[in-house]
């Protein structure tokens, strides 16, 4: 894989950076994170200038209405989205992310042709509906039911951590429509309209007060036979290929976004006293462990890299996306450690004006090895699938 960019890679970057010179600062100031409507607004609106620009699924193909973009691009736009501190995907990123990609492998022609260009142009959001309170990180044990009905599944039961679902207008939903199969066997993978009668939405409030996850209860709720992705029984292979996408590329971002508060870090130890006259940065032991997680974001990114690239050959990324998201969360948890320990006393507090970004940020990345498959679930595909162990024995 070589990365260097081409006279056609730079030329593809300088007109991005030029198109977000000239668009975000005619942007207006985001909304409230707690005003659902006006976020959703927001981040269509966003999704529509990248469609109108022709940005819009930069990795999808071409023949699905993407920009077909090659990995190095791929990453060229998102490398320079986040420099630029552009508006993240936000309320759309379940569809842009997860069910589209999941749709392009696995769907219909009349599902792709029905969904894949509304996702494009920002007139469709998704949530997720896969955990519930009783299956998170063993997500295989879930028992939100679907029995077939002539040309409809029946629906009932509960789900949890549905990012968006307030403002959604379809779900990517997982249902067991074979109690008696094995746990992995009688599953499926259903496209659900939230409009549907019986869907309710129940509101969750997370520890630092924000309200993106909800809670959906599902009571009768008739699923179209013809919105099921993939065949009957057959969810859990199709909601690995959704889990390839989140956990490989989901956090993109995020692993720029590291680098970002590094080089914050990095500014505020060398202006801040240290104990001993001189500052902070002259500890060589903070050093260290700056050096050592920026090390860590670097061997990320080539990761992304690699995992792309295998994506854009066809292929599932399955075994990258787990190291991925086992790496990555861990790192930035430790990444926020170092940013309490650089700023003190002012990350104590979320109302501090010093550290109170820093606080939230390392209250929420306590959830990122929770989130998207735990990181002992991630030890255990890799274990298996990359290393051909013996499953982890099942206690009853």
């Amino acid at each position: 894989m070589d990365l260097r960019l081409s006279d056609r890679e730079l030329a593809f970057r300088d007109r991005l950076r030029a198109w977000l010179a000239d668009v975000l600062p005619t942007l207006p100031p985001p909304p409230d994170r707690d005003d659902w409507p006006a976020r959703r607004r927001y981040d269509t609106a966003w999704q529509r200038l990248l469609f109108e620009a022709g940005y819009a699924g930069v990795d999808w193909p071409a023949e699905h209405g993407g920009l077909g973009a090659s990995p190095t691009e791929q990453l060229i736009f998102l490398e320079e989205t986040a420099r630029a501190r552009a508006p993240y995907v936000g309320a759309n990123f379940v569809g842009l992310l997860h069910a589209g990609p999941t749709l392009i492998v696995e769907g219909t022609d009349e599902q792709r042709a029905r969904h894949l260009p509304r996702i494009l142009r920002g007139e469709e959001v998704w949530c997720q509906g896969f955990s519930e309170p009783d299956a998170g990180s063993d997500l295989a044990s879930l028992r939100t039911g679907a029995v077939r009905d002539g040309d409809h599944y029946v629906v009932n039961g509960r789900k949890v951590w549905t990012s968006h679902a307030e403002v959604a207008d379809y779900c990517e939903l997982l249902v067991r429509t074979d109690p008696g199969a094995p746990r992995h066997q009688g599953i499926t993978w259903l496209i659900l309209p939230m409009d549907t009668p019986g869907v309710q939405v129940r509101p969750l409030r997370t520890v630092v007060g924000s309200s993106e996850f909800s809670e959906l209860v599902l009571d009768d709720v008739r699923v179209p036979v013809a919105n099921r992705v993939g065949a009957e029984n057959d969810g859990w292979r199709v909601a690995m290929v959704t889990f390839s996408f989140e956990r490989g590329t989901a956090f993109i971002g995020d692993v720029i976004e590291s680098r970002n508060i590094l080089a914050e870090l990095a500014a505020v130890a060398r202006a801040t006293p240290g104990r001993d006259g001189g500052t902070l940065w002259d500890d060589a032991a903070l050093r260290r462990d700056a050096g050592r997680l920026a090390a860590e974001v670097t061997g990320l990114w080539a990761l992304i890299q690699k995992n792309v690239s295998e994506a854009s050959a066809g292929m599932i990324p399955v075994q990258g996306a787990s190291v991925f998201k086992l790496r990555f969360t861990e790192n930035r948890q430790r990444i926020a450690d170092l940013a309490a320990h650089v700023l003190g006393r002012a990350a104590l507090a979320m109302g501090d004006p010093a550290g109170g970004r820093v606080v939230e940020d390392r209250v929420n990345t306590l959830s990122f090895t929770i989130a998207a498959g735990t990181s002992q679930i991630q030890k255990n595909i890799l274990a298996e699938r990359a290393l051909g162990l013996p499953k982890e024995p099942r206690w009853t």
